[in-house]
């Protein structure tokens, strides 16, 4: 039986996330190979053409059922997608509700990486490009709105994480989580 059979058979001939039944097709579940019916899901034309970049936000309620599947790969695709949605309230609130396994969260999460490094990279003061967990230095005195004190030139940040904006980093100065602008830093 080929893996597109075993797909069919698993979902009943409907998309693994919508329910709809017409031109299905199958998705292997980046990273992983389409070399197994686990590491793939059988999926309607929209929902291929929307994993990207979700459009229709309320064809994507949907997934307050498929999220719920037993297979791996469909929790996956629900996962990355409600992420993709977290500006949306009820996406938040379906995202809180989900839960995976440690190696299904480490699977959704290393392909969500995956399509974030294709963005724009966070880049220092000499343009050497900043990963999170990296340490950085700050180049010049910075005064911290709204905590009342200023990061001084030469502060090490350890820990930093990235941001949507690549101009801007995360990290905790003086014990207070703060958003630093990436070209006033030097990696350490």
């Amino acid at each position: 039986m080929t893996i597109e059979q075993q797909l069919r058979e698993r979902s009943g001939d409907r998309c693994e996330l919508c329910g709809a039944s017409d031109v299905l097709s199958l998705l292997a579940v980046a990273p992983r190979a389409a070399d197994s019916a686990d590491h793939c899901a059988l999926l309607c034309a929209r929902c291929q053409g929307e994993l990207d970049s979700p459009q229709d936000h309320n064809h994507w309620r949907c997934l307050n059922d498929s999220m719920w599947s037993p297979v791996p790969a469909v929790q996956v695709l629900a996962w990355r997608t409600l992420k993709k949605l977290s500006s949306e309230v009820w996406a938040r609130d379906l995202l809180d509700m989900l839960y995976l396994e440690p190696e299904v969260q480490q699977w959704a999460e290393a392909g969500l990486a995956a399509e974030e490094d294709d963005g724009e990279p966070t880049l220092d003061s000499n343009g050497t490009r900043l990963q999170a967990g990296d340490a950085v230095t700050l180049i010049k005195d910075l005064e911290v709105k709204g905590a009342g004190f200023t990061a001084k030139r030469g502060t090490l940040v350890k820990n930093i994480s990235l941001t949507n904006n690549p101009e801007h980093i995360e990290g905790k100065v003086n014990g207070v989580q703060i958003v630093l602008v990436a070209k006033f830093l030097k990696k350490a």
